[in-house]
């Protein structure tokens, strides 16, 4: 028996179970009775050819099964296959002559005496961390303690990137913002939050999204990017600017009770398209904002990010590069599997085919949020205003809720059946084809990944909620809790 070990994202298809043992010889085998015993999973792991998706990767012990015999790779009874989805040493980055042009004051000396006291560190290694300049994009729940710690670490210089605003959905696992900063700007809190830790840093902001038209600029004069977003997009972005500057990537994932953690250096090593060439179907990995997160995990994978990227700049033992760490938080291990640069690579590859940024929102198959969104046909859309109003008039709508049992445990709306998004495929058959059918989910967005698949089958009388449940809190009933 073979035994495979099913992540977080996909347990949802296997009846929450993590373990799965199956009778094989080869990868392809047990990939074969796994999906034989759980129908549902094969589509999330191959394509309409059967081939499996680019995005899944499969490692028997800590070899990635494509350096290996592909799905032809043998396996001997009790080995473990690790289905690895995407997931929202001695290698030093600095000149020497960047810091011995720096100094420390007395003041600076006693704040980092226990480093100084470390012979792989020292005085030297100090100078090294005040001299170093590292851009951290995102100021959420990885960018919290990564900064936090760097800030106290002493190094000179930590760039920001976050628009975003403090929400009191935050205040669980962003640890850098407080009660008393919800409204104001992330940049802000998280800026005054790392000068009260370390008043001798510079904090340099840039409260803008990041995209293809600015990420050079911003990058350019940083040593070191540290990945701590949520969305594919971003994540893709962040990889290909690194490439093209030659810059190390610190990158850092997390969903619910399980992380990822990496560093990807082209000039070194893999880099994030290495291990995923492209990103999963929009809706199939939930973000943080639709799954759920520990709040703790956000700050074990978030410092460790933060290691990795002092050891970066100390130039001392075994950075991160060609491995890649998986924790689960339940049950408190790690694993690391080896990473290898693709000959195929389109964006480090010898023939690398991506020489500038590209539009990543496209490549990742987004498009853009209902709420930023100009319909040439409104009758896609119906607000929650609009909907209590056909409510009080009597009037009882077909309403489904596509979001997950156990946000419909947290907050929902009267009048509404729920059908979950990854269900609606298999249960068309419920869903009438001669009503008007409105989809609702937490804030419209899925719900409108929902719309369009069911136009695609045929449907034509579909309306989608505008803000979902959120509007419907803030607009219509208050009693209706926000998530």
């Amino acid at each position: 028996m073979v035994k495979l070990l099913i992540p977080t994202p996909l347990q949802r298809f296997t009846a929450n179970r993590d373990e799965i043992e199956v009778p094989a010889t080869t990868v392809g085998e047990a990939l074969d009775a796994l999906t034989a015993e759980f129908p549902a999973l094969k589509k999330q792991l191959f394509n309409d050819q059967g081939n499996l998706r680019h995005f899944v990767n499969v490692y028997v012990g800590q070899e990635d099964m494509r350096n290996l015999q592909g799905v032809e790779t043998p396996v001997r009874d009790g080995e473990e296959l690790s289905i690895v989805p995407s997931i929202a040493g001695g290698t030093g980055v600095l000149e020497p002559t960047r810091s011995e042009e720096v100094t420390l004051s007395n003041e600076e000396i006693l704040r980092y005496s226990r480093h100084l006291v470390i012979p792989e560190v020292g005085l030297e290694g100090q100078k090294r961390l005040k001299a170093a300049r590292v851009l951290c994009i995102g100021a959420g729940g990885l960018g919290s303690p990564l900064t936090m710690y760097l800030a106290a670490a002493g190094v000179g210089t930590i760039g920001i990137v976050d628009f975003d605003v403090v929400d009191y959905s935050n205040l669980q696992r962003q640890i850098i913002h407080g009660t008393e900063d919800v409204g104001r700007p992330k940049m802000i809190s998280a800026t005054e939050t790392l000068k009260s830790i370390n008043p001798f840093v510079n904090v340099i902001g840039f409260e803008t999204r990041l995209t293809s038209e600015n990420a050079l600029q911003i990058m350019r004069d940083f040593d070191i990017v540290i990945d701590g977003t949520d969305n594919f997009p971003t994540r893709y972005l962040v990889n290909d600017a690194c490439v093209l500057l030659g810059k190390p990537n610190v990158y850092g994932s997390i969903f619910r009770f399980e992380g990822q953690l990496s560093v990807f250096w082209a000039e070194k090593g893999p880099c994030y398209r290495c291990l995923y060439p492209e990103p999963p179907p929009p809706g199939l990995v939930p973000s943080c904002a639709e799954g759920g997160v520990l709040g703790i995990l956000p700050g074990i994978i978030g410092v460790s990010q933060a290691n990795e990227a002092v050891k970066l700049i100390l130039g001392i033992g075994e950075p991160l590069i060609g491995r890649l760490l998986l924790f689960n938080a339940l049950k408190m291990n790690w694993r690391e599997l080896k990473l290898r640069k693709d000959p195929d690579c389109p964006i480090c590859g010898p023939n690398a085919t991506i020489k500038e940024l590209i539009d990543y929102e496209m490549f990742c198959g987004i498009t853009p949020h209902p709420e930023e969104t100009v319909h040439s046909d409104n009758s896609l859309e119906i607000t929650v205003q609009e909907l209590k109003a056909r409510f009080d008039r009597g009037e009882r709508p077909v309403v489904i809720d596509v979001r997950e049992p156990y946000e419909w445990d947290i907050a929902r709306i009267p009048n509404t059946r729920l059908i979950p998004m990854n269900e609606i495929p298999d249960r068309l058959d419920e869903i009438s084809r001669d009503e008007e059918v409105i989809l609702l989910c937490r804030s419209g967005k899925r719900s409108m990944a929902v719309l369009e698949y069911l136009q695609s089958q045929g449907y034509t009388r579909l309306k989608n909620v505008v803000g979902g449940v959120l509007a419907w809190s803030e607009e219509i009933d208050p009693t209706v809790p926000r998530y």
